[in-house]
C-alpha cells in the first residue's frame, strides 16, 4: 500500500481548486514507511487481494486514514485499486510548507473511497467532505482526475436539497510594509 497516501494527496488536490499546486501532501510522506493496523487481515496471493478489517488505521508520514475496511487489489504491474469503507472513512494529512508558512492540515471523509492508481483517479462517495483551513467542499460524490488536475463534485439525495456546498474563507494578504501600531502617547508631566 505504498501509494495509499494517494487518497489523501488526491483529496488535497481536489479539496479546493483555489489552493492549486500547493495543496499537495508533504512530498516526504512518499518516502516514509506505510504502517497498517487492523483487527483482522486476509491475503490471497493468487488473486492479489489483501483485506484489512476492523478499526483499520493506515499511516505514512503525516497521512492517517481510518476506515472499517480496506480492500487492496494489485495488478501485474504492481498498481493497485483500493476501496476503503467506513462510517465514515476519515483521513488527515499535512500539505508541504509554502511561502515560509507551515503546511496546512487537510481533512476529509466519505462513506466509501476508491483509488485507482493506474488511471490516477480517486472517488469519494456518500456524504463526501474535504476541508482545509476553514474552507470546505461537500457533496455526495467527489471525483478527482489527478492526470487532468481536475475534480468534480455532485449533489444527491443525501445532500441538502440535492446540492453541492462549498465554503470559501476570505484570504487576506499581509501588506508589503506593515505599518507599526500607533505608539501610546507619553504621559505629560
Amino acid at each position: 500500500m505504498r501509494r495509499t497516501a494517494l487518497m489523501a494527496v488526491a483529496c488535497a488536490a481536489l479539496a479546493l481548486p483555489w489552493y492549486a499546486p500547493q495543496a499537495r501532501a508533504e512530498k516526504a510522506d512518499r518516502d516514509k514507511p506505510t504502517q497498517i493496523e487492523a483487527d483482522h487481515m486476509t491475503s490471497d496471493e493468487v488473486r492479489r487481494v489483501a483485506i484489512f478489517e476492523g478499526n483499520v488505521v493506515v499511516t505514512q508520514g503525516t497521512m492517517t486514514v481510518r476506515a472499517d475496511r480496506i480492500v487492496v487489489h494489485q495488478d501485474a504491474d504492481q498498481l493497485r485499486h483500493i476501496t476503503a469503507t467506513g462510517n465514515p472513512v476519515r483521513f488527515r494529512e499535512r500539505a508541504d510548507a509554502a511561502g515560509g508558512k507551515p503546511g496546512a492540515w487537510l481533512e476529509g471523509q466519505a462513506q466509501r473511497v476508491e483509488i485507482d492508481e493506474r488511471d490516477e483517479k480517486v472517488d469519494l462517495f456518500d456524504s463526501a467532505r474535504v476541508t482545509r483551513e476553514g474552507d470546505e467542499v461537500r457533496g455526495e460524490h467527489i471525483a478527482l482526475d489527478q492526470r487532468a488536475e481536475s475534480f468534480s463534485v455532485s449533489g444527491g439525495a443525501q445532500a441538502p436539497e440535492g446540492r453541492v456546498r462549498a465554503v470559501i474563507q476570505p484570504k487576506t494578504q499581509a501588506p508589503a510594509n506593515p505599518t507599526k501600531p500607533a505608539e501610546a502617547a507619553a504621559p505629560s508631566k
